[in-house]
């Protein structure tokens, strides 16, 4: 299909690889999702490798149709207090960020697709805060302690109404825990591949519903008896 981009929507294309939090210069990424106010079509990664490195590298905050693809996301560290420019033009305080290649936040309709996420300080993919209608699929995270987290605060109870789909996905090697771990709310985890894990592959907490059908779960051969329950 071409030129499906939706009525209305303005073609961006990305080509700065430059990143100035509070003054964004034009064609790069930033300027396109904070300084223009009618709705983009932003070019993806096909045919180029796009790498997004550094201090807590995506937040998604308070959006709503977003598509996140053919990314690698990598070596993401904590940052501290900080200001950035946000959705018209607006300063925006941010608190500790704790080093995640994703954060999604308060968020509706969003589809993580085709990205390859490793190595960062805290976490490859956070959902937090009241967000629904999240897609991961034919995702690879590897190489990381803790990988997916769909809520980071038991007291939340407004994620209760959380519904994730975790599916396709490529887990390992060198993963050990939380794919995903769920706090609240409904996740569908379904056809993915785990290649190895040592604490536990999926989990739950706070009495969260989980169905988890189809996937393919391979012990390592080196972390003593593995179990599915």
């Amino acid at each position: 299909m071409i030129n499906n981009i939706g009525k209305d929507v303005v073609k961006y294309k990305v080509i700065d690889p430059s990143d100035d939090p509070l003054s964004p210069k034009l064609e790069t990424l930033r300027y396109g999702t904070t300084m223009i106010k009618r709705k983009l079509h932003r070019y993806d990664g096909r045919g180029v490798d796009v790498y997004i490195t550094g201090v807590e590298c995506l937040l998604v905050y308070q959006a709503t149709d977003i598509i996140i693809y053919g990314l690698r996301i990598h070596h993401c560290k904590a940052q501290p207090l900080s200001i950035v420019i946000g959705p018209n033009m607006k300063v925006i305080p941010l608190g500790q960020m704790d080093g995640n290649a994703i954060r999604l936040a308060t968020i509706k309709k969003v589809w993580i697709d085709h990205n390859t996420l490793y190595e960062c300080q805290d976490g490859l993919l956070d959902v937090t805060r009241g967000s629904i209608g999240v897609t991961v699929s034919n995702n690879w995270f590897r190489n990381q302690d803790k990988v997916v987290l769909l809520e980071n605060d038991d007291g939340h109870l407004k994620d209760k109404k959380m519904k994730v789909t975790v599916i396709f996905n490529h887990f390992g090697p060198n993963c050990n825990q939380r794919m995903p771990k769920v706090h609240h709310g409904y996740a569908h985890v379904a056809n993915n591949f785990y290649q190895g894990w040592e604490q536990y592959a999926i989990g739950g907490s706070m009495s969260p519903s989980i169905k988890s059908e189809a996937n393919f779960f391979v012990a390592s051969n080196d972390a003593g008896n593995k179990e599915v329950t």
